[in-house]
């Protein structure tokens, strides 16, 4: 999904890490977060109000490193939500949504003085933006706790996720308030023309949100903020690179020196099977008769 700005972009992404700021964040008006909420959990029951929680994780719940921005707030019944944003490729997110959903069930049972009884539900909700679970042929799941029949045990936790790359509808299979959010978030900041604008986006809950995306009501100070925020997004996706790329030479260093000491491989051959030029194992092994 294409995140870059440009001078003709109207609309800031809303899976952007300002983007989600100032719609899912919106304290000021939560209209958008509660239905985009109900509509992600799957509730025919409108979320009505939602407190905002304080970021008692913020060594957690913000990781700029991976372009995620996380949420938590609860809704008038008790119930919880954690909402976290992943932009880049992430097999374990799991992993990351039952950390969070576990330590938020640890804190509800230390309050209840270690107690189980009437435990609020934990709804833990992972927007991708790519897919990393290619063995799920839907673009929104939902999981709790269930048997070998498929029966339910337990859904004091569920688990939700939605991978935008698998969501391909076009405006006219369009009709749930799902499938509505969804589509805004993939095409919103793409579209330049108000012709091209869906009925659907005058509705109430979406035009909130899109007003805050829309760079033409962002005052100088707001512009500024958004530039900033990219900025700052740029150079930490950079010095990633230069990790990512330090450790990949490590890996296939080490590899093409095992396969030298071993010597069973000519230079080609050890080349060709790590994947690297010849240059590369000659330099290795340069090094190392030094």
């Amino acid at each position: 999904m294409q995140l870059l700005p440009n001078d003709d972009q109207r609309f800031i992404p809303i899976i952007s890490d300002y983007g989600f700021k100032v719609t899912f964040g919106n304290e000021a008006n939560s209209l958008f977060l509660r239905r985009a909420l109900q509509a992600i959990i799957q509730s025919e029951t409108p979320i009505e109000q939602v407190t905002f929680l304080p970021n008692e994780l913020s060594r957690l719940t913000k990781d700029s490193r991976n372009g995620i921005y996380d949420l938590a707030c609860r809704d008038a019944a008790g119930n919880f939500f954690i909402v976290e944003m992943q932009l880049s490729e992430y097999p374990e997110f799991i992993q990351r949504m039952k950390f969070y959903s576990l330590y938020r069930f640890n804190t509800l049972v230390k309050k209840g003085q270690y107690t189980f009884e009437n435990l609020p539900r934990i709804y833990c909700i992972g927007i991708l933006a790519a897919n990393i679970f290619p063995h799920l042929a839907d673009y929104h799941n939902m999981a709790a706790l269930r048997n070998q029949r498929g029966e339910l045990m337990d859904d004091q936790t569920t688990y939700v996720t939605v991978e935008l790359a698998k969501f391909t509808k076009s405006l006219p299979e369009i009709t749930s308030d799902l499938d509505k959010l969804l589509y805004t978030m993939k095409t919103l900041h793409t579209v330049t023309d108000p012709a091209q604008y869906p009925k659907f986006w005058t509705e109430e809950w979406l035009q909130l949100a899109i007003s805050e995306l829309d760079k033409r009501n962002m005052t100088p100070e707001e512009l500024l903020d958004y530039e900033m925020t990219l900025s700052a997004n740029a150079l930490v996706v950079k010095n990633e690179r230069k990790k990512i790329d330090k450790a990949v030479v490590e890996t296939a260093t080490k590899a093409v020196q095992k396969a030298l000491a071993a010597g069973k491989l000519t230079v080609e051959e050890i080349a060709d099977y790590n994947d690297v030029p010849v240059e590369f194992v000659l330099d290795v092994q340069r090094q190392m008769e030094s």
